[in-house]
């Protein structure tokens, strides 16, 4: 308060200048955010607007199969993983305590791959039909009908033994915190087994059968290798094929850009979904739910219904491709397989823990800061997650190789010197999608941690003359170690099964793993691909360890 001329007055605000950590914390968040504005800009502002062609010619079909892929590997996987979640919670039977964990397992699995070993399993040459002309005594296919293996039922098969444990993993949670006095009260009164199934226990899980079907609808939105090797046209492989046939970047833009508005109208759905639903805890102690014993025919019929997803995700492609890999031993030592593993180990982990730094220097910054500006920034860097890979893989190499070249150029005219293409030309692209797209994982698991720790402790170090960057360095990173550590797996881990973003952003005769596979498997020499893929799966089955552990 300031006195002028006997008058009272308020004092001018001062403008607050921002700090390090607040000005870094905003500029890591535009930087994830930056591809998605970029794919929005290109596709309002195309070069050469293909558009109208578009919509009069292949976008029509492109979002027809989308769409009924989407729904179609929601509702199956809604069903099997629902199922197998009340059998697991509510009963007792021959291997529960086994199928509990080996349900994760499909987890493991790239869709990718599972639709390559389903295929060398089911084709004309393969087991299955070489067992039926032995059988039966055919000669050729003109002797009998075979499903087409080929075709979109297939990749929904195929997603749906990939996707379906999403459901499961957040239902078995849903049905493990309801109380089991709901259930003794609905059986007093006479309800059956499919009568508390149906009344009681599906719509207090409904929630999370909403939550992981959106899950399981956005990672089928942004398949790309699944849906190509059964040649079944997407909006995904439309934007490889208007980018990469009809070398038009900003028809891709376009494509992508009605991927992004479908997979935001997939969370906006799932988000207000849960917020009309609220179950509240009536009891401070209520008592778990005690599962039955069964018994005779009902109790194997429970275990087989729950091994049946196991079987068809896990068990299936994995022995085709073991029974490749023990067949064709060289591969393990072909040097192209070393390279890819090489490149994958390099990359993701770069891309590991360059995200999670990142993710700790945004979190850790928005909680210092009392600006608006980077708290807004902080769920809207999330939005890298549910864009596919390939859309940001537009968003991300049109903008870059601009950047390149003006360096390229730059550098040429002071010193005389090219350097060549230093970001579209290495691996850093690659990088960069793989930080945007997995940035949620890592920020969501240093948000939560640094919420654990109490307030008091970091205030204490700041008191003793501890900078900002020294109370995160000496507090906050000692005491969330585990979830840090947690977060570079999991990051990793899903960098190494990414495929349509790298397919699009790797540099020249540069392979990583998925890529590898992709590529032999496309070329039908599955022996070749096995050994990659195997290596794939080995490092997924540590997702799946993680999250078994998490979830205990």
């Amino acid at each position: 308060m300031v006195e002028q001329n006997g008058q009272v007055m308020a004092a001018p605000r001062r403008l607050r200048r921002p700090g390090p950590w607040s000005t870094g914390a905003l500029l890591i968040g535009l930087l994830v955010v930056g591809p998605i504005l970029a794919v929005v800009w290109m596709a309002l502002n195309p070069v050469e607007n293909v558009w109208p062609h578009l919509i009069s010619t292949t976008l029509p079909r492109y979002f027809k199969n989308t769409v009924i892929l989407a729904l179609s590997v929601a509702f199956l996987s809604a069903a099997v993983g629902t199922g197998a979640a009340w059998l697991i919670s509510m009963y007792r039977f021959p291997g529960r305590r086994w199928l509990e964990w080996l349900l994760l397992f499909p987890l493991a699995i790239p869709a990718y791959v599972g639709a390559y070993a389903l295929v060398d399993f089911l084709e004309y040459s393969g087991p299955v039909q070489t067992g039926l002309r032995g059988l039966f005594g055919w000669e050729s296919a003109r002797d009998y009908w075979f499903p087409e293996i080929r075709s979109r039922w297939a990749a929904i098969v195929v997603l749906t033994a990939a996707l379906s444990p999403y459901v499961y993993l957040l239902t078995r949670t849903g049905f493990r915190e309801q109380s089991g006095g709901v259930y003794e009260v609905a059986r007093a009164l006479g309800t059956g087994p499919f009568g508390r199934f149906w009344k009681v226990g599906l719509p207090l899980v409904r929630p999370a059968i909403a939550a992981g079907s959106a899950i399981v609808m956005m990672e089928t939105v942004s398949d790309f290798g699944t849906v190509d090797f059964f040649a079944v046209q997407t909006l995904t492989t439309g934007i490889f094929t208007t980018w990469l046939e009809m070398g038009n970047a900003g028809g891709a833009a376009q494509i992508a850009l009605v991927i992004l508005g479908l997979v935001l109208i997939l969370v906006a759905v799932e988000k207000v979904s849960r917020s009309k639903s609220r179950f509240y805890r009536l009891e401070r102690q209520q008592r778990p739910v005690e599962p039955m014993q069964l018994s005779g025919w009902r109790a194997w019929l429970a275990t087989t219904m729950c091994t049946i997803p196991f079987a068809v995700g896990f068990v299936l492609p994995v022995s085709v491709l073991m029974w490749h890999a023990v067949n064709n031993a060289e591969g393990w030592l072909a040097p192209g397989l070393l390279r890819a593993l090489g490149h994958t180990v390099t990359v993701g982990g770069s891309a590991a823990v360059v995200t999670v730094v990142l993710a700790l220097f945004l979190v850790y910054g928005v909680r210092l800061t009392g600006s608006r500006l980077p708290r807004t920034v902080l769920p809207v860097s999330t939005i890298g997650y549910a864009a596919p890979g390939a859309v940001l893989a537009v968003g991300i190499l049109i903008p870059l190789a601009a950047l390149d070249n003006t360096l390229a150029d730059t550098v040429l005219a002071l010193t005389g010197f090219d350097p060549g293409l230093l970001l579209t030309g290495t691996a850093v692209a690659m990088v960069y999608a793989y930080c945007v797209r997995f940035f949620a994982i890592a920020q969501n698991a240093a948000d939560a941690a640094m919420g654990r720790v109490s307030p008091s402790l970091p205030m204490a170090a700041r008191s003793l003359g501890r900078s900002a960057g020294g109370a995160l360095r000496e507090v906050y990173v000692p005491l969330i170690r585990g979830s840090v550590g947690t977060a570079l797996l999991l990051v990793f881990v899903d960098c190494v099964k990414e495929l349509p973003a790298t397919l699009l952003l790797r540099p020249f005769n540069y392979n990583t793993l998925a890529t590898r596979v992709y590529e032999k498997a496309s070329l039908e020499q599955i022996g070749e691909a096995a050994p990659a893929a195997i290596l794939v799966i080995l490092v997924g089955l540590v997702a799946v360890a993680l999250m078994a552990r998490a979830n205990r």
